[in-house]
């Protein structure tokens, strides 16, 4: 066997981890395109999809086109109260994520939102009071890291020493825009969407937590600006930030909105780790210049160097995980210290940033 090859999943992707009407779920807050890529997810780990919910018609007929098993429910609580169903996935407007998990929550059941989970301290403290008050989990979908191979492959590497210790972990988060009118007006109130540090720079911060094994950090430094969307004065179109964390790594990340309209895919994700004994590279969505593939892992050790192309061979544990965690009461998929951690270093880098001008 390669060297490289004990790190892969065999047969390239996790299967079901339960079989059909063991794990009943619905969703809700249809607001944002992410919502069909978490049910898919979930399908493919073996639940059910049941019920769908969103106060807009239209966004419900859209849904069940993707899925048509879903039943549309005629209310909110016409989910909430259905005893079959053990976690909610949801894709809200931010700023209406944590009120929509708390009420998930007290209904006895699980949650599951989009990233960002959160936009203000003050609603961490009313989710994590849910939380301790139900016993139930607030799950994130933080999919650069949790849909990405080579992010999957990379923790593989670092729990097996490849690199030694982790010591700095740099993320690169682009996103394309697209035409403003594209967007929702929820986009562009900083009430409603919480601010690009907040948004794109959780997927970042929550990366370097899972990386470099921090537990905790401190947000040294932070920005953010406006520099080309003048019609649009609370965007931020551009953000970066230093962290340190409690076990004496560091991070820095950027994230902005200006991904060129001549690259093949809406943003060239990166994330660098170094460590004391070598290096890794993740090319999460394509490589520039050579091919539109991703999940490209560039690895530099003691023994030289590698390029290791994951795509179709590693999968995405994470889902089948969260099942299992919401049935046996564990934590592997990702643990809720973890996760609320990430919310509140999120909103901290964007309460801290100083604006560019």
């Amino acid at each position: 066997m390669n060297a490289d090859e004990k790190y892969l999943t065999p047969g390239g992707r996790p299967g079901p981890v339960v079989r059909e009407g063991e794990f009943v779920f619905g969703a809700a807050g249809l607001e944002h395109g992410h919502i069909a890529d978490m049910t898919r997810s979930l399908l493919e780990a073996g639940a059910t999809l049941k019920w769908v919910y969103n106060p807009d018609p239209e966004k419900v007929r859209d849904f069940q086109k993707k899925f048509p098993q879903a039943r549309a429910a005629r209310c909110e609580d016409e989910l909430l109260s259905d005893p079959e169903v053990r976690l909610v996935a949801a894709a809200a407007i931010p700023c209406d994520r944590a009120a929509l998990g708390v009420r998930v929550m007290e209904s006895g059941k699980d949650y599951f939102t989009d990233k960002t989970p959160l936009i203000s301290l003050e609603q961490l403290d009313a989710v994590k009071a849910a939380c301790a008050r139900t016993g139930r989990r607030f799950f994130v979908y933080y999919s650069e890291r949790l849909c990405s191979e080579s992010a999957v492959y990379a923790e593989r590497l670092l729990a097996d020493g490849a690199i030694g210790r982790v010591i700095q972990v740099m993320g690169t988060g682009p996103h394309r825009l697209g035409p403003p009118d594209s967007r929702p007006d929820w986009f562009y109130r900083r009430a409603q969407y919480g601010g690009i540090l907040c948004d794109l720079g959780s997927h970042q911060i929550e990366q370097y937590l899972a990386f470099s094994g921090a537990k905790d950090a401190r947000v040294v430094s932070s920005q953010i600006a406006n520099y080309a969307h003048p019609d649009y004065p609370e965007l931020d179109d551009f953000g970066d930030a230093v962290l340190a964390g409690d076990n004496g790594t560091s991070h820095y990340f950027r994230v902005d909105w200006f991904t060129p309209d001549g690259l093949r895919t809406w943003g060239d994700g990166r994330t660098f780790i170094l460590g004391t004994e070598g290096y890794i590279e993740l090319r999460k969505y394509m490589n520039l210049g050579v091919s539109g593939e991703g999940d490209l892992v560039f690895l530099a050790d003691r023994s030289g160097e590698r390029e290791i192309h994951v795509s179709g061979k590693v999968g995405c544990p994470f889902f089948g995980e969260m099942i299992l965690d919401c049935l046996n009461g564990t934590q592997r998929a990702m643990t809720q210290e973890h996760i609320f951690k990430a919310a509140e270093l999120s909103v901290k880098a964007q309460m801290l940033a100083q604006k560019l001008e």
